[in-house]
């Protein structure tokens, strides 16, 4: 049976059960309560008083998705453009992930040492496989290319 969503509390139940799963981003959470059929009046409020709770943050959403993604291979070209599809500004983005802490040549590195065990392309054919490989997870081209090349170092 579905949850009625037409009262402040059965908005603010529902904001609260999504947001106890994971962070969500206001645009995110807006998004998925009026799915479910919550008046945009009574879902602006809920989510207004849960940010001036301390409840919804941005700041914090977007520490746990980069971390997220990034400990999952993602390089910050695919987050930057998954967060922009969410919504969020293309400056909090930019400072979430300088502030990320994340080398990226690192993550790369370890990327490519686990996908294609170390091994340099032998000819143009594999050197564009492991480059598409990289680049469809979002690292930079001039990091793809150093860690063929074998300049980034260990």
């Amino acid at each position: 049976m579905p949850v009625i969503l037409d009262s402040p509390a059965a908005v603010r139940r529902a904001a609260m059960d999504l947001l106890a799963r994971r962070e969500h981003g206001r645009v995110e959470l807006l998004r998925k309560l009026r799915q479910r059929g919550a008046p945009a009046e009574l879902v602006e409020a809920a989510l207004d008083r849960l940010v001036e709770e301390g409840l919804l943050s941005e700041a914090r959403y977007l520490e746990s998705y980069v971390r997220s993604r990034a400990n999952a291979g993602y390089g910050p070209l695919r987050i930057r453009e998954e967060l922009s599809q969410r919504g969020l500004p293309r400056a909090d983005i930019e400072r979430a992930l300088r502030e990320s802490g994340f080398d990226w040549g690192q993550q790369l590195r370890e990327l490519w040492q686990r996908k294609f065990a170390g091994e340099p392309p032998r000819d143009a054919r594999e050197r564009a496989k492991q480059g598409r490989f990289l680049s469809y997870r979002g690292y930079p081209l001039d990091l793809i290319g150093r860690v063929l090349r074998g300049a980034i170092d260990d």
